[in-house]
């Protein structure tokens, strides 16, 4: 349980995917001028992202490693399928953000005029491939890891553009300089927000208590408060006997 705390809090905020490996950035900054665009599409890369991570997971667990096949038999345990990541994994994405445009336009047809173009671009979105790429390099080892590390992710990247947009909302109205209005003010909000967002790294670490294993045990530290009983008894006597002379 306390893997799953820890994944689901660093994927958001240690991990994010836009403040810590800048990935998705066109999307970020080209949807992040209303609140209601920011959260349409954010909730559009949650879903995208808790659908893909586990099913690529799957893919990457029964197909694409090296012998990942033997389930098919001792004959196809030699196989090593990998090098077509790349290309399952984009597969498994377009076909998700395909599914969340039809559902998108069927159901709220406002939102899909408002986000335009950048709604099939998810497909493309390096954040979403990032997830999958991410979670086979770390080799997130079960499937509710898997379905943790998408849905947190995606989270992470919700909470950056709904942060932006509000921002970007409040400046509007605000004495910006102008050679500093669009863009310019935009990247500079981004980068403190990165560090902001950087200053939760330590939040996990825990206590400075060494490991377990490396702790004393009562018998040694009973042992070690012996030791140091005879050594003071001993540098009493020592400066008896020197006083005595």
């Amino acid at each position: 349980m306390l893997e799953h705390v820890e994944l689901f809090f660093k994927s958001i905020f240690i991990d994010n995917m836009v403040f810590a490996v800048f990935l998705g950035m066109c999307s970020y900054l080209a949807v992040s001028k209303k609140v209601s665009t920011a959260v349409g599409l954010g909730a559009a890369v949650i879903f995208v992202l808790a659908v893909t991570v586990p099913l690529n997971w799957l893919l990457d667990q029964y197909l694409l490693q090296d012998g990942a096949l033997a389930w098919l038999g001792p004959e196809y345990a030699d196989y090593n399928l990998s090098f077509l990541s790349f290309i399952l994994f984009i597969a498994t994405i377009a076909t998700m953000v395909q599914l969340v445009e039809i559902v998108v336009e069927k159901f709220s047809p406002s939102l899909y005029n408002s986000l335009g173009i950048f709604l099939p671009l998810i497909a493309v979105n390096c954040a979403i491939l990032g997830g999958s790429l991410f979670m086979q390099a770390r080799e997130i080892p079960t499937l509710g890891l898997a379905f943790n590390y998408g849905v947190s992710s995606g989270i992470g990247w919700f909470l950056a553009i709904l942060a932006i947009a509000a921002i970007r909302e409040k400046i509007r109205y605000s004495n910006v300089p102008a050679p500093l209005r669009g863009l310019g003010i935009t990247f500079i909000i981004t980068g403190l927000m990165g560090i902001g967002f950087q200053s939760f790294g330590g939040m996990l670490t825990g206590d400075n208590e060494p490991p377990e294993e490396t702790q004393p045990t009562t018998a040694e530290k009973i042992e070690e408060k012996e030791i140091k009983k005879e050594l003071e008894e001993e540098k009493t006597i020592s400066y008896n006997e020197v006083k005595n002379k």
